[in-house]
């Protein structure tokens, strides 16, 4: 009896122990995924309803040994409501720490520098992962919402790459760069050049959204920032073409004519004096401490050379031969 009772407990234990291994080498087998994929748990999702979603899905061939785990270990099996990120070799194992843990995945979206409000509130309405909210349908609704003076917002958002989760609301991302501006712009007017032309910091920043579009060559900024400053110290105009453009608005094809030089429109700087009205574009930390701190030198003009740098002059004589070189193709 003794010796059937020992047999019949080894066998038990035996068969504990294959189940076991059988179990846990399920849960370490790779998920059947060739690419990266998103997973979403939702508010009251069970671990019967996840189980059958990963099979429905592809992920896993059976929900056996997952479904055993959950019963012998609940405590390890409290999912969590969010967005996580399933990666090609991803055990089931891992997935499960992953949504028990609450690691969810970051999401990103990049506003890059030179760009509008126009363009970066394009992007979070085309952005699937972001919410759209009330507070970004209109100028008004959005500087209430920013609890913001200024009603005309272009300029005010700091460019960079800003990571989210899936539903996060795009007047979370727009209030973060705006505060971000802010602390940066404010930093920086702390360490600004003396006898600069501006009136405060905004200005400085209205500035800086030109140069942002006057060049992509960074090394040139403070440069360009030199050639705008010492127009406005000897009251000359500054003659950009960007902020025509931003003038311009839809109006705007490609090129600038004669027509819309001539315009007298609020930021036509061939035909007002001082800075446009408001920033034409959202400037980057590098243009902002260009205009801030700009090169020392007697440059008043420069022409594009045609390969993304500039020449500068010190005369209108100068310039004007440097135009007939680059830009007419005479010598």
């Amino acid at each position: 009896m003794m010796k059937k009772l020992a047999i019949l407990m080894l066998f038990i234990a035996l068969s504990i122990l294959f189940g076991w291994q059988q179990m846990n080498s399920a849960l370490q087998q790779p998920l059947n995924l060739k690419n990266e994929r998103l997973l979403t748990i939702t508010a009251g999702t069970t671990m019967h309803k996840f189980s059958k979603e990963l099979v429905n899905d592809g992920y896993i061939d059976s929900r056996f040994w997952l479904r055993n785990y959950a019963r012998l270990f609940p405590g390890k099996v409290a999912l969590k409501v969010g967005t996580y990120q399933l990666l090609p070799g991803d055990s089931l194992l891992q997935v499960i720490e992953k949504v028990t843990r609450g690691k969810e995945h970051q999401l990103q979206i990049t506003f890059v520098e030179g760009s509008t409000l126009k363009e970066w509130l394009s992007q979070l309405r085309n952005n699937k992962y972001i919410l759209k909210s009330a507070a970004t349908e209109s100028p008004s609704a959005l500087s209430k919402a920013l609890s913001t003076e200024y009603k005309h917002l272009e300029g005010w958002f700091f460019p960079e790459t800003y990571a989210f989760t899936p539903e996060t609301q795009d007047i979370d991302i727009v209030k973060r760069a705006y505060q971000k501006m802010q602390r940066e712009l404010a930093a920086l007017w702390q360490n600004r050049a003396s006898d600069l032309p501006y009136s405060n910091s905004y200005e400085a920043l209205i500035m800086a959204s030109i140069i942002e579009k006057e060049t992509a060559v960074i090394e040139e900024q403070p440069r360009i920032a030199a050639v705008f400053v010492n127009r406005l110290n000897k009251k000359m105009r500054l003659q950009t073409d960007p902020t025509v453009i931003y003038g311009l608005g839809d109006r705007y094809k490609g090129d600038i004519t004669r027509k819309h030089l001539r315009e007298k429109t609020a930021y036509n700087t061939y035909r007002i004096n001082g800075l446009p009205p408001t920033p034409i574009a959202m400037p980057g930390l590098k243009a902002i401490k260009a205009a801030l701190n700009p090169e020392q030198s007697d440059y008043l003009y420069f022409v594009s050379k045609g390969n993304g740098t500039h020449y500068f002059s010190k005369s209108l004589a100068e310039h004007n031969q440097a135009v007939r070189k680059y830009q007419l193709g005479k010598s």
